[in-house]
């Protein structure tokens, strides 16, 4: 039973080195684990099909989030950013990626909207990618890091949650500890993430990459970003009011702490103020779902993933087996369970529902050989967030794609999933390993 992860996991990483599509290979993966676990094909899939409700409002959330990007390019406000850009950046490759990153930093803490402004501010500026010859390798990589490190390191918006669900497992499980000591145990796998993006940045994708002309996309906003270089773009009332609809679909979603209300709302503001007209909405609706249904579709597969591994008692079994052949040094242990939390990570594609599911077993173990609170929190986060990055079922991931593939150039497992897989998991497990040796 042990094993049934780590094949199913290595199922899944084969079939997607292999380019077989994302959706197919998580599919594949959770039969295999069924089948392991003794379980029929009808039984793994009844339990895979029952457990994707698990991040519907999620899916539901995403494909409003396109819906909502596509008409903010209808809208044309997008154009200035672009032009802005090319005249402060242009030829600044690494001052782009960098700006990149500290945008997607916002999104988790300052202005929580998660993945939300990808659709809106990427593929507007995939021409100018283009022109400078930047490699989105690293851009993926920029917002990835953007994406992850903050909510590991800072304890505020979607890391407040975060360090939040570490605090409450501990204590459920035996180990009370302070919200500011996982603050403090999570400084140095943030300070691995830190180093990742800049080797990404200044070493692995500093060189030029020209792509293909051709792309299947048939959204519009390569031709705003084209073309915003040598129009004379003039601010309008359609564009303050699509200020007012983005603004309002934010309050909405801090207040009700609803992405599928904000996204809503968004979507609702732009019609009822006129930004957009009525009778384009099913052009709005069919390229939103083009541009985030197969991200919403994933997480849904991925949650029905989850569920098999988690029902079958494969993760359980395999934190046990590992657990007796941990020993004493705490070196070793460190190591055994980053590597366990890799495997799951990678699997189910959601550090923060990882979380409870190595709190159970790894807190008992840390307990018995005399981690300190602030070790054990370095080894739970950094475990949580190891294969987050890299993981083809992650947000993490799925998000940077949706914005770099808008014109079809852009492949999810090889231009972002093994990208970040190398520059931050590798990172991340040197320092997580450090942080729990030393705290």
């Amino acid at each position: 039973m042990e094993w049934v992860v780590i094949i199913s996991v290595l199922v899944l990483i084969a079939l997607s080195l292999m380019r077989v599509n994302v959706i197919f290979a998580i599919i594949v993966a959770a039969e295999v684990a069924g089948l392991l676990t003794g379980l029929s094909l009808t039984e793994t899939t009844n339990l895979m099909i029952s457990g994707m409700g698990g991040l519907a409002d999620t899916a539901l959330s995403y494909v409003l989030l396109g819906i909502f990007a596509v008409m903010i390019g209808f809208s044309g406000i997008v154009g200035f950013l672009v032009k802005r850009l090319v005249k402060l950046i242009s030829g600044k490759r690494s001052i782009l990626l960098l700006v990149i990153a500290g945008a997607a930093c916002l999104s988790q803490n300052v202005i929580p909207v998660h993945i939300a402004f990808i659709p809106i501010l990427i593929p507007p500026l995939l021409h100018l990618f283009d022109k400078m010859k930047v490699d989105r390798r690293g851009v993926a990589a920029a917002l990835t890091f953007g994406l992850k490190a903050p909510y590991l390191t800072i304890p505020a918006g979607f890391g407040l949650i975060f360090q939040g669900i570490i605090v409450s497992e501990m204590s459920a499980n035996g180990m009370d500890v302070a919200l500011s000591t996982v603050t403090k145990a999570m400084i140095l796998p943030g300070i691995g993430m830190v180093a990742g993006l800049l080797f990404a940045i200044f070493i692995t994708y500093r060189k030029d990459r020209e792509l293909s002309a051709m792309g299947n996309s048939p959204l519009a906003e390569g031709e705003i970003a084209a073309s915003a270089e040598h129009e004379q773009l003039v601010f309008s009332k359609h564009h303050f009011l699509t200020l007012i609809a983005i603004a309002a679909a934010l309050v909405v979603q801090l207040i009700t702490e609803s992405l599928v209300l904000g996204a809503l709302t968004g979507v609702v503001s732009m019609f009822a103020l006129l930004v957009v007209p009525f009778r384009d909405g099913d052009r709005f609706v069919n390229e939103g779902i083009h541009m985030m249904g197969m991200i919403a579709f994933v997480m849904l597969i991925a949650s029905g993933y989850a569920k098999v591994l988690t029902d079958t008692g494969a993760i359980k079994a395999l934190v046990t087996s590992a657990s007796q052949f941990l020993g004493t040094s705490h070196l070793v242990i460190a190591v055994v369970m980053l590597l366990v939390g890799l495997l799951v990570t990678i699997g189910i594609g959601s550090s923060f529902g990882t979380i409870p599911i190595i709190a159970a077993l790894f807190v008992p173990i840390c307990l018995e050989v005399g981690f300190s609170p602030m070790a054990t929190a370095a080894l739970i986060g950094t475990a949580a967030g190891l294969g987050d990055a890299g993981s083809p079922a992650s947000d993490s991931t799925l998000g940077p794609t949706s914005g770099l593939n808008a014109d079809g150039k852009h492949h999810h497992i090889w231009d972002t999933c093994v990208p970040t897989f190398m520059h931050y998991n590798i990172p991340l497990f040197i320092f997580g390993v450090l942080a729990a040796v030393v705290l």
